[in-house]
């Protein structure tokens, strides 16, 4: 996996922290550097950690299924993709909450993460530098929730169904190429 495939995929990973991100902004009366830094060092914290977890729980299975990996990769980012998309096509109306307690973060970013774990097992049937790819991920995902906040606060939610509907249809595109790449079509 290249540079910017890795890029491209650390972008659609981190569109959920994005959109709650930018709900954190909403509804903020004052956002400072610190809030956006809590916001970011919590949802780039975790999409770092999770896809550490999942390279780890793939690569345990590894030798056993690497005749399928490809399909299980591209099955993945499928399933997470189509489910940022529903979840941006939703009407369902989502609470703003300005708290950044500890028990509040932590439950967002488990929340907006679990789709990194999946794309970790991923990375153990792909050729890949686990460390310099979560490194690179929770990077990103820090830059651009930190910046999620301060637009929210600014612009409000209009971007967010947008945001989360083009994460994952990065996603889905990303698991299209891997399939089309191991099956020597692309």
């Amino acid at each position: 996996m290249g540079l910017l495939e890795l890029f491209i995929l650390a972008v659609g990973l981190s569109m959920d922290a994005f959109a709650v991100s930018v709900c954190k902004g909403l509804a903020m009366p004052k956002i400072s550097l610190k809030n956006a830094a809590v916001v970011g060092v919590w949802f780039g914290g975790f999409q770092a950690l999770m896809p550490a977890l999942g390279y780890v729980l793939g690569y345990q299975f590894r030798d056993k299924i690497t005749t399928i990996d490809h399909w299980i990769a591209f099955v993945l980012l499928c399933i997470i993709g189509a489910n940022m998309i529903k979840e941006a096509c939703s009407k369902d109306e989502e609470n703003e909450d300005a708290r950044l307690d500890v028990r509040t973060m932590f439950l967002l970013a488990v929340a907006t993460s679990i789709d990194a774990l999946a794309v970790g097992i991923t990375f153990a049937f792909l050729e890949v530098h686990i460390a310099a790819a979560v490194s690179f991920i929770g990077i990103t995902t820090f830059v651009i929730s930190s910046v999620g906040v301060k637009i929210g606060n600014v612009f409000g939610t209009k971007y967010k169904a947008k945001a989360e509907f083009a994460g994952g249809a990065i996603l889905i595109l990303l698991g299209f190429k891997i399939l089309l790449e191991h099956l020597g079509i692309f």
